[in-house]
């Protein structure tokens, strides 16, 4: 599959943790490990709260997808920051656009498309992904 680039880089200007602020254009954008178009960047990770959530800003291309997955003992919310697309949750399709909030339960699979715009969410996780 061929993805195009999004440019939707930044909603939020900054993170503000453990007493330090740090903005968001400062942190890279990191290559999902497994899937094509997607990017990660870590705003927020288990160092900065004691091993209770991260927070990641998550970019995925126009006509990308995360696929099927689940996160054993995780729970994953995303939060539509821009763009828009679908979630799919043990089988329900869920249409994502800016401000709706979706909920992964642990162990639940789960796949995300972006449109023909992409996509950025704001993911959490607890206990965090990194």
């Amino acid at each position: 599959m061929y993805c195009t680039n999004n440019q939707n880089a930044n909603r939020h200007e900054a993170v503000v943790a453990k007493g330090r602020t740090v903005p968001t254009d400062s942190l890279p954008w990191n290559p999902h490990p497994k899937f094509a178009g997607v990017s990660l960047k870590h705003l927020v990770t288990g160092k900065d709260t004691r091993g209770r959530l991260s927070l990641h800003h998550v970019r995925i291309d126009p006509g990308c997808a995360i696929g099927d997955h689940a996160h054993a003992g995780m729970v994953e919310t995303h939060d539509v920051i821009a763009g828009s697309g679908t979630c799919t949750l043990e089988g329900s399709v869920i249409p994502y656009a800016p401000g709706i909030v979706g909920v992964m339960p642990a162990n639940q699979v789960h796949r995300v498309e972006a449109g023909d715009n992409g996509m950025l969410l704001l993911a959490t996780f607890s206990p965090p992904l990194v």
